[in-house]
Order: C-alpha cells, then sequence, then structure tokens
C-alpha cells in the first residue's frame, strides 16, 4: 500500500526538468527554462527559471538573472532576481545589483553590489519613526 504511494511520489519528483550548461559550454543569448538549472560553463545574455539555478565553481554569467532559488559557487557579473532565496557560497563572487526577500552569504564568498530585500513592501504599512533633535530638522523654503 505504502509502495504505491512512494512510487507515485518519485514519479513526481522525477517529472521535474533538469538542465545541465556542462564545463566547457559556452552561450551567448536569452535562455529560458523551467525547473532546475546547473551552469557549469560561460552565459553571456540572460537566464530565467521559475526552479533554482545552481552556478557551479567553474561558472562564469554576466547579465541578466531571474530565478525562483540562487546557488551560486561561481562568479556572476549582471542584475539578480530571486523570487526566494539567493545562496552565495564559497568560492562564489556575485557583482551586481540583487533583488530577493532572503540572502545566505557563506564566509569565504563575496558580494559587490546593492541588495533591495522588498523593504518598501512593510515600511509602507507601517511608518517608521524616528525621534531627531529639533535642531536638525531643516525646512525647505
Amino acid at each position: 500500500m505504502w509502495a504505491k504511494k512512494e512510487r507515485g511520489q518519485q514519479v513526481e519528483q522525477d517529472s521535474e526538468n533538469f538542465t545541465l550548461l556542462g564545463k566547457g559550454a559556452d552561450f551567448k543569448g536569452i535562455v529560458i527554462f523551467d525547473g532546475t538549472v546547473r551552469v557549469d560553463g560561460h552565459v553571456e545574455g540572460e537566464i530565467y527559471t521559475t526552479g533554482t539555478l545552481i552556478v557551479g565553481e567553474h561558472a562564469v554569467i554576466e547579465g541578466i538573472v531571474s530565478a525562483g532559488v540562487l546557488m551560486n559557487s561561481g562568479k556572476i557579473n549582471g542584475t539578480i532576481t530571486a523570487m526566494e532565496k539567493i545562496h552565495i557560497l564559497k568560492p562564489g563572487v556575485l557583482v551586481g545589483d540583487i533583488r530577493t526577500p532572503v540572502i545566505a552569504i557563506e564566509e569565504g564568498s563575496h558580494f559587490h553590489g546593492m541588495c533591495d530585500m522588498g523593504a518598501h513592501h512593510w515600511s509602507a504599512k507601517r511608518a517608521i519613526s524616528v525621534d531627531v533633535p529639533q535642531g536638525l530638522i531643516a525646512s525647505a523654503q
């Protein structure tokens, strides 16, 4: 009884698309994937996936990246958007502006750029009160 259920779940997991751009692959252009993508080569252009993008240690990506989850161990130079999370793993390097609700940067990895974690979503709902001394407030005339 349970074996049928387990096999059904395994078929669902196996049906997820997995794409690999292997070491030595050199791609220029726009690529759109469904599911998990692993890049170990060089990509110049744009990468889009709603799933997970895994960037291997030898990978180099230059351009625009949009993914559900980004796990970077390689080198990325560009603009990154992750709907769920960006995880920069050692010895990964990410140079560029990123937008994500969650970021994790492992010791030994590098990030240089601006990070937008969606603060505008909660700051609009609740005013932030800051005590500013009266002498510091200037009025425009």
